[in-house]
């Protein structure tokens, strides 16, 4: 199916089993791995328990001890880790497969592994999310009705539904995929142990989008920016607040309304900053622009950080990059192959304007570019 299909038809709209999406598709890391990978510092990972006798779930938050697996039951148990795709290259290398999106668009990629049996529950999230299925199988339930009842239990840690009435009954198999619009109730229960990769997207709230402008905006107002009546006509009752003062009020707040370009701006910042678990910042013993440009020469390319989250706007020769809530301006076809770049060499350097470079140098000196490390 063409992309531009795809987003007509699907996106936003109704749910899409695609069978073999990945054919023949074998997973880069074993159950082990993530396990493994729970145990860590800064990893965010949750164990989620269902007592079917009771219907009882218990939740769990790490990093985990090491001891903590082998004493886990052989059934309806799941591992969540976030952000696998910051911590595994193999993992990240399937967003190349998400390039119809914004790429601004794109969260991370969350991994499961689940015990037969293994769930989270009925529930509904707010983001659209692509589940592939890594290992085993897992039955997806889904409803698609109109209106579907989304009242949570509140007997339970987790937002599960009190309702649920599935419409669709799929068993997904490795390399099947299944996209979800935002709304859309769906239950998955593991057939076998499983592994299961969800691609999900970033959909900040009006709530969280409305917070973070007002600070902004807060922050830049000018104060000579007021409410004013020079209009003003003797009132028939003093104590009240009339219609003309109201659109005096809308009038003075249509004054705080950015410009496009500033609206660009502070949506740039907010948006590669927004659900960031990990802040980037230089390491120790940053090299100097002449060195990253001799480690260019021999060959040695620069790393994007796997945290960085970079994008960029403008409509003509100028633009704005942005990398984590930072704004560099620089010249549109220099956003355009920064934003985009996960590996740098000398060729794309070259390719770079001397405004290009110079944003590129600042780049390494914030930790968004990195020489490899030397294991030697």
């Amino acid at each position: 199916m063409p992309p531009a299909v795809f987003l007509r038809d699907y996106w936003q709209k109704r749910p899409l089993l695609v069978r073999g999406a990945f054919p023949d598709y074998r997973s880069p890391i074993e159950p082990e791995d993530l396990a493994g990978l729970a145990c860590e510092d800064g990893v965010l990972a949750r164990i989620v328990q269902h007592d079917r006798q009771r219907d009882a779930w218990t939740v769990e938050t790490g990093p985990f001890p090491e001891s903590r697996f082998p004493g886990l039951p052989g059934h309806d148990w799941t591992l969540l880790v976030q952000d696998v795709d910051k911590w595994d290259p193999d993992i990240a290398a399937l967003l190349e497969h998400f390039r119809f999106l914004p790429r601004w668009r794109l969260d991370d990629i969350m991994v499961s592994f689940a015990a037969p049996g293994g769930s989270v529950g009925a529930h509904v999230d707010q983001y659209d999310v692509f589940l592939l299925q890594a290992q085993g199988h897992r039955r997806w339930q889904v409803d698609a009705g109109p209106n579907p009842p989304t009242g949570f239990r509140d007997d339970v840690e987790l937002r599960l539904l009190r309702e649920f009435s599935p419409t669709h009954d799929w068993v997904l198999a490795p390399g099947d995929m299944l996209y979800l619009p935002p709304g859309v109730p769906h239950h998955g229960v593991a057939e076998d142990a499983c592994l299961t990769f969800s691609v999900g997207m970033r959909a900040p709230s009006a709530a969280e989008l409305l917070g973070d402008y007002a600070d902004h905006l807060l922050a830049t107002a000018d104060e000579a920016v007021r409410y004013s009546d020079p209009d003003l006509a003797v009132p028939d009752d003093p104590a009240r607040i009339d219609a003309s003062a109201l659109d005096r009020v809308g009038r003075a707040l249509e004054a705080l309304r950015a410009e496009p370009d500033a609206l660009a701006e502070w949506f740039g910042r907010f948006i590669t900053t927004y659900r960031s678990a990990v802040e980037v910042a230089p390491a120790p013993g940053l090299p100097p622009p002449d060195q990253v440009e001799q480690a260019l020469a021999a060959g040695v390319p620069l790393q994007r950080h796997p945290w960085s989250r970079l994008a960029w706007h403008g409509d003509g020769e100028d633009a704005t990059l942005f990398a984590n809530g930072e704004a560099w301006p620089v010249p549109a076809a220099d956003a355009r192959l920064l934003a985009n770049a996960h590996e740098f060499d000398l060729d794309a350097f070259e390719a770079l304007s001397p405004a290009g470079r110079q944003c590129l140098h600042q780049l390494v000196q914030a930790g968004h570019f990195l020489l490899p490390i030397d294991e030697d």
